[in-house]
């Protein structure tokens, strides 16, 4: 299996976050897995002198704490065993300090279904999250399901995308299916008329990042494609996951220190942003 032996789930009432929580109930079965169930009330940013201020906190902490019994009854129904916590303040941080503490393997969380804008805004959670977490991550949009049957693995021949092409090639082999590796190539396009041979190169190295995915693959009896592409790079790869109906898209996410944590617009983001199917982030 993905050796996935405790796994934290994060909800906040919403629809997409139960979706997540329910989805990581058959992971958890497959896995043989623990699960702890976390929601986090955001902190309070008013006046804390104002009268009734204890009435605001507590309307503040209702809808996690309906959350968590939501989840419990959604456990039961599945018959799964669930943990709940409910923790106050910055909800990356808590998701990120909890996951280290009860010493989770993997982070779960769901995805709304986001607007042009809300693809590209600064801060999100799941985003925080990702960029502040050494462990790894499943983002699950709203109306998709939990699958390993085809992974499409995005690699760029980084010591990140090692990391991820290790646990693309362990679920596949596990779960008996298919792999599919894609490169892409994303450079502007003044680059193929002022410095073609710059391309030609990148191309070579592509085509030796996915070949040597491939060839570890078959040799665990893993039928496996390879592909190298050119255009931007989350085009090519949320639109590869469609043409190949992947089940999931597994990628690494390139360590960030500082500030960087907190933009948005890298590959990685991208893809969850737009992805037709669950996307596993791996970071360790």
């Amino acid at each position: 299996m993905g050796r996935y032996k405790k796994i934290l789930v994060a909800i906040d009432g919403s629809e997409s976050s139960m979706h997540a929580l329910r989805e990581s109930f058959r992971l958890a079965t497959n896995e043989k897995s623990w699960i702890t169930v976390v929601s986090v009330v955001p902190p309070y940013t008013g006046d804390l002198d104002i009268v009734g201020v204890g009435n605001v906190l507590q309307s503040m902490r209702r809808p996690y704490d309906k959350a968590l019994s939501d989840a419990i009854v959604l456990a039961k129904a599945e018959g799964a065993s669930i943990k709940t916590v409910c923790e106050e303040g910055e909800p990356y941080e808590r998701i990120v300090d909890l996951a280290d503490a009860e010493n989770c393997d993997l982070i779960v969380m769901g995805r709304r279904g986001l607007s042009r804008l809300e693809r590209v805004l600064v801060g999100n959670v799941v985003a925080r999250v990702i960029g502040h977490s050494q462990r790894d991550v499943l983002v699950i949009p709203s109306g998709t399901s939990i699958g390993w049957q085809k992974v499409l693995l995005a690699t760029d021949g980084s010591k990140y995308s090692k990391h991820a092409s290790e646990q693309a090639i362990n679920l596949s082999k596990s779960y008996g299916g298919m792999l599919t590796v894609v490169s892409v190539v994303d450079v502007p396009s003044e680059f193929y008329a002022e410095a073609p041979q710059i391309v030609d190169d990148l191309i070579k190295k592509a085509k030796v990042y996915v070949e040597g995915v491939k060839t570890k693959a078959v040799a665990d009896g893993i039928k496996t494609e390879a592909f190298v592409r050119e255009g931007e790079a989350y085009k090519i790869i949320t639109g590869l996951a469609m043409e190949q109906k992947a089940n999931a898209i597994i990628m690494g996410s390139h360590g960030r220190t500082g500030l960087r944590r907190l933009l948005m617009g890298s590959v990685t983001e991208k893809v969850i942003g737009h992805t037709p199917c669950p996307v596993l982030v791996v970071r360790s």
